[in-house]
């Protein structure tokens, strides 16, 4: 599949035209930032990594009935997807008290939460993504109440596939954002679900997996990243390429 033009690039990805109107490429950068962009850098394999384990959650999520706009792995760097008009709403799932809702509700990091949390956020880098309700939602015209409660159900049967999983590979899923979009009348998972989007906790040592090792200047960042993938794969060995 060829690439065409290129129709985006954000922070960890860039996504191009291909031949195929109903398709996008997408590839994966090594580029990393946290706090609106004011700390940055570029963390050698960070891209391969997510794109592997993009591909394996996007493969799983299809195959317990959870659509998304996975068509299939390209390289080590790239995806093929259908295209997607992103609703701008990210969509946070909270099973845990981590980040931003510890700091915002005063609850200690760590605290298992009575019920999952669904958080709504404009996607806006311009305004810092702010927190928004279903009536900023309706009111701005970003999603109708229909297509708001399929994000609801489609996030919290993405937990319910994911929290399991990941359970028995020896991860707690403490928190994810994820991203979706309209293709063809229906409403599509989009975007990534990698350490870069999601909290990744060690079951036994709590030790962080994900992209708090950046956030919070943890080091071992691609460490991290490429231990939930081996784990993911079941421990096999060899090139992240080779794992189509």
């Amino acid at each position: 599949m060829n690439r065409g033009e290129i129709l985006y690039e954000g922070k960890a990805k860039k996504v191009f035209r291909t031949s195929d109107p109903d398709l996008y490429l997408i590839e994966y950068k090594d580029d990393a930032t946290a706090f609106d962009g004011l700390k940055k850098d570029r963390l050698e394999g960070k891209g391969v990594l997510n794109n592997a384990l993009s591909a394996i959650f996007f493969t799983l999520l299809e195959e317990k009935g959870v659509e998304t706009h996975f068509v299939r792995k390209l390289s080590e760097r790239e995806m093929l997807v259908k295209a997607l008009e992103i609703i701008p709403v990210e969509v946070i799932v909270r099973n845990i008290a981590a980040g931003s809702l510890s700091k915002r509700l005063g609850i200690p990091e760590g605290t298992v939460l009575g019920r999952t949390v669904l958080e709504f956020y404009l996607k806006d880098d311009a305004l810092h993504d702010p927190m928004i309700n279903h009536n900023h939602i309706y009111a701005l015209g970003l999603a109708s109440a229909e297509e708001v409660a399929q994000l609801e159900a489609a996030a919290l049967e993405v937990n319910a596939v994911l929290a399991p999983y990941l359970k028995e590979r020896g991860l707690i899923l403490v928190d994810f954002k994820l991203e979706f979009g309209r293709h063809k009348g229906k409403i599509l998972l989009g975007d990534e679900i990698s350490p870069d989007t999601c909290r990744f906790w060690d079951s036994s040592s709590g030790e962080k997996l994900d992209k708090d090792r950046f956030r919070r200047d943890l080091g071992g960042v691609v460490e991290a990243y490429r231990e939930v993938w081996r784990r993911v794969k079941g421990g096999e060995n060899g090139a992240l390429e080779s794992q189509d």
